[in-house]
C-alpha cells in the first residue's frame, strides 16, 4: 500500500540520519578520549592508579590483584566501543533495506544520509 511505502521509506530515511549521528558522536568521543590519554604513554602511566595520601599502602595485595578503578581514557574506549556496535548494526540494517532493490527505499537512505551529515 502506499502509506506503507511511505512508512518505510520515512524508518530507512531516519535509521540513515541516526547512522550519520552515531559516526559524528564517535568521532566526539575519540577526540574526548585522546584528550583523556596521559601525557606520558609509559606502562606505568596507564595501567598504574594514581594514589593520594590516603590510598592504600604500597603492595597491598587487594590492589595488586584487581584494581578497584579504571583510567577515564577506559571509559571512553567503552563508549566508543558501544556506539561501534549500534553504528555496524544500524549500517547492516540500512544496507539489508537498500537490498529490497526498491528504488524509493534506496532514496530515503540516500536522503537521510545527506540530511544526516548535514545536521
Amino acid at each position: 500500500s502506499p502509506a506503507g511505502m511511505a512508512l518505510s521509506v520515512l524508518v530507512i530515511l531516519l535509521l540513515s540520519v541516526l547512522y550519520e549521528a552515531v559516526k559524528m558522536g564517535k568521532a566526539v568521543l575519540l577526540r574526548r578520549a585522546l584528550l583523556a590519554l596521559p601525557r606520558s604513554l609509559s606502562q606505568e602511566a596507564l595501567t598504574e592508579p594514581r594514589e593520594g595520601p590516603s590510598g592504600p599502602a604500597q603492595g597491598s595485595p587487594s590492589l595488586m590483584a584487581f584494581p578497584t578503578f579504571f583510567p577515564r581514557w577506559f571509559w571512553f574506549h567503552v563508549g566508543q566501543t558501544l556506539f561501534h556496535v549500534v553504528q555496524v548494526v544500524l549500517g547492516y540494517m540500512v544496507m539489508l533495506a537498500v537490498m529490497s532493490y526498491n528504488a524509493w527505499i534506496f532514496l530515503g537512505a540516500i536522503l537521510g544520509s545527506t540530511l544526516g551529515y548535514f545536521m
